[in-house]
């Protein structure tokens, strides 16, 4: 992938932050994404919340059947980034209603996995192929912070790009002017960065917000993911939150190795939230322990420290460990410290 970068670079010219982190997640021939291994279980590079527990999908199950008992008729499910299905699967069995159910996935090996679960012609490889308008709600987890972004650095007061380069067989970050749309984006969402602070200009996940919000005739969008308010995002600015994860670890450089790593960097809430209220749509931001507490997590988690103590009494053993098994696995989803942290945007389109 890198020879592939570097072949570009020398016959265009540097390439924008975001064309680069496309071309090294989700180019067809060598991006991190596009390959044939499944990358979010535990022999890959990552876990996510569903991987962690199957409660995760069947909390979110409860808002699944919130939002069908609120929108009559026909209900579409749609997952982005659904991964090898480990969210699709509990949520789908806790449903147990009639359900129009989609999964969108790059990856050819988590298409093949999610075939198993929902008709193969409902797992697509974009947004844009799942017929629309439609009534009902779009789900992701982690993924808008795997969008392809730009990255600016505040330098003397004023803000600059910095693109990729190539010189000598390497990649290296490159002085650019800031273009007109990047810059509107670093003065509305940016905050007061000081000099050298880097920050993440997140233009493609407000894009796919605005697809994703057109799509709807009636119905919700949640987002699930690593991140922040603008505000509270101030204080990670100085080296700024881009990354990559390897074989569940943080990894080199994002240039150093394009295609074999995971490149992200955390979702600025504020600037997602401000796309769907200018476009008219009810939006709140949660912490996600606050969130799957509204959907009975938390009162799960009590009933199985109930049922341990009814089956210590009772002295089955085997069964306790699988139920306390069952509620670590679930109280890691509600860590404030870990998962609990994360941030989820809850936008809901009420024509009624």
């Amino acid at each position: 992938m890198k020879s592939k970068i570097i072949s570009d670079i020398q016959r265009t010219g540097p390439l924008p932050f975001e064309r680069f982190m496309a071309m090294a997640l989700y180019d067809p021939d060598g991006g991190f994404f596009s390959s044939g291994e499944l990358r979010s279980v535990k022999a890959g590079d990552f876990l996510t919340s569903p991987e962690v527990s199957p409660m995760f999908g069947e909390a979110i199950g409860r808002l699944v059947r919130s939002e069908m008992d609120r929108i009559a008729g026909p209900f579409r499910l749609v997952e982005v980034a659904a991964g090898s299905g480990s969210l699709l699967k509990p949520l789908l069995d806790s449903v147990d209603r009639d359900l129009d159910a989609w999964a969108v996935e790059v990856s050819p090996a988590a298409r093949e996995a999610l075939g198993a679960l929902i008709p193969e012609h409902h797992v697509v490889g974009s947004l844009a192929e799942v017929p629309s308008p439609f009534r009902g709600l779009i789900l992701a987890n982690e993924l808008i912070d795997n969008l392809p972004m730009a990255i600016a650095q505040r330098v003397d007061g004023e803000w600059r790009e910095r693109w990729v380069g190539a010189d000598g067989g390497e990649l290296s970050l490159v002085d650019a002017d800031p273009r007109p749309d990047a810059l509107d984006w670093l003065e509305r969402f940016a905050g007061p960065v000081p000099d050298g602070g880097m920050v993440e200009v997140q233009l493609e996940a407000a894009e796919w917000l605005r697809q994703a919000m057109s799509m709807i005739e009636q119905g919700s969008i949640a987002l699930f993911d690593y991140g922040d308010t603008t505000e509270n995002l101030l204080p990670r600015r100085q080296d700024g939150t881009l990354r990559t994860y390897r074989s569940h670890h943080l990894g080199p450089h994002p240039l150093d190795e394009p295609g074999a790593t995971d490149i992200t960097a955390d979702v600025n809430f504020t600037a997602l939230e401000e796309v769907a209220v200018d476009a008219g749509w009810e939006a709140k931001i949660w912490r996600q322990d606050d969130y799957l507490a509204t959907l009975g997590l938390r009162d799960r988690i009590s009933e199985m420290r109930h049922r341990e103590l009814e089956l210590a009494r009772s002295g089955d053993a085997m069964e306790r460990l699988k139920v306390r098994t069952r509620r670590t696995e679930a109280e890691t989803l509600m860590h404030p410290r870990g998962l609990g942290d994360f941030r989820v945007l809850v936008a809901s389109n009420r024509n009624e």
